[in-house]
Formats: C-alpha cells, sequence, structure tokens
C-alpha cells in the first residue's frame, strides 16, 4: 500500500524571518534596494504572502536583513586576533587589510543602510544598533594602536578615525581604488607619511 506523503511542519515565526533575511542578503548585494518581494519568495522558496506573514512591509525586511548583514562581530573577532607583539606596522597594515575588505565587500548593503536606516527616523531601534557596531569596529581598530600610543602624535582613537576614514574614501569616494588597495601602504602613510624627511648633516 502506498504510504501517504507527510507534511513538512511549518517553521516557526522567528525561523522563518531568520530564513527570509538569509534569502534576502544576496539578493541586496545583486540588486540592491530594487529588490523585489517576489525575487525574495523564490529565493526563500516561499509563497510571496509569506513574507507578510512575518515583516509588516518589504522595507522592515530589507532592514532587518542590512543589520543582520552588517554584523560586525566577524571583523571585530579578526581584529581582536592580531597578535599586538608585532610590530605597530604590521598591525597597522593587517587592521588596514581587514578594514578594507569588510567595506568593500559590503558596500552595497552600507549604502542601503545610510538611506534607509542613518537618514530615515523610521526604524530608531535599528539605526542605535548600526551607531554601536560603528562605535564597536572604531573601539577595536584603536586597540590595535593602543600598545604604541607611547610614540604616536596622535591618540590611539584618532589614529583610529583616520584609518577608517581612508578606508572609507577609499571604496566610497571618487578617487578610490579598491581594488589595487595595499594595507602597507596606508600603514606608512599613517606612520611614515609621504615625505622624506633629510638626515641632518654632522
Amino acid at each position: 500500500m502506498e504510504q501517504r506523503r507527510r507534511r513538512v511542519p511549518a517553521m516557526a515565526p522567528e525561523e522563518r524571518r531568520a530564513a527570509l533575511i538569509a534569502a534576502t542578503i544576496p539578493l541586496l548585494n545583486e540588486h540592491g534596494l530594487e529588490v523585489s518581494t517576489r525575487q525574495i519568495a523564490s529565493a526563500a522558496g516561499v509563497a510571496e504572502g509569506t513574507i507578510f506573514g512575518v515583516f509588516e512591509s518589504k522595507s522592515q525586511l530589507v532592514i532587518c536583513s542590512v543589520v543582520k548583514a552588517l554584523d560586525p562581530q566577524p571583523t571585530l573577532d579578526a581584529l581582536a586576533a592580531i597578535d599586538r607583539t608585532t610590530p605597530l606596522h604590521d598591525r597597522v597594515a593587517a587592521a588596514a587589510e581587514l578594514i578594507q575588505g569588510r567595506f568593500t565587500e559590503m558596500a552595497p548593503l552600507m549604502h542601503a543602510a545610510r538611506k534607509l536606516i542613518f537618514l530615515g527616523e523610521q526604524d530608531p531601534e535599528s539605526k542605535a544598533r548600526m551607531i554601536a557596531s560603528r562605535a564597536a569596529l572604531a573601539a577595536a581598530v584603536t586597540d590595535v594602536f593602543a600598545p604604541d600610543k607611547g610614540s604616536l602624535r596622535v591618540t590611539p582613537a584618532r589614529a583610529a578615525h583616520l584609518l577608517l576614514m581612508f578606508c572609507g574614501a577609499n571604496t566610497f569616494g571618487p578617487y578610490g581604488e579598491p581594488d589595487s588597495f595595499s594595507g602597507a601602504d596606508l600603514a606608512a602613510l599613517l606612520l611614515d607619511g609621504i615625505h622624506i624627511k633629510e638626515t641632518p648633516s654632522c
């Protein structure tokens, strides 16, 4: 006798939310904010109406997806893993490579975050989370400089700000060259400058 097919249990709301967010993130990288709920539903393998059973709107789903994708924890962990006993140049070069890689990979999502979260007032909770993420990233880079604070002309926090600012401009600015970025070059620029200092004659 032919056995009846057993129905797959429906997902709990939180599981469904997580699955929809996971399906949305790569689509945002590909299509930006123009991604449609039809595309999201297709990628998640659900009916389009399912989205609105767990999210109030497409905008809410997109915001949740952007916040999830921009979670800084993997980058924070990688920055924390940099050996603090190595020379400052090496530490700064490694940190710069990590930050530049994050900015380059996340550029479309960062654009979306700026438009939907930072320039809008509809989701103050997500805005607060994004601000906290930025602060955590700045603190992690500051810690890379901290062991050599006595040999810096600026505070470690200021040095971290300059590194982040350069990587941001290199990713989003009109003169940026993300594909040819060198952490070693940025470390040399921040720590040594570009002016060749003449050695005083005896």
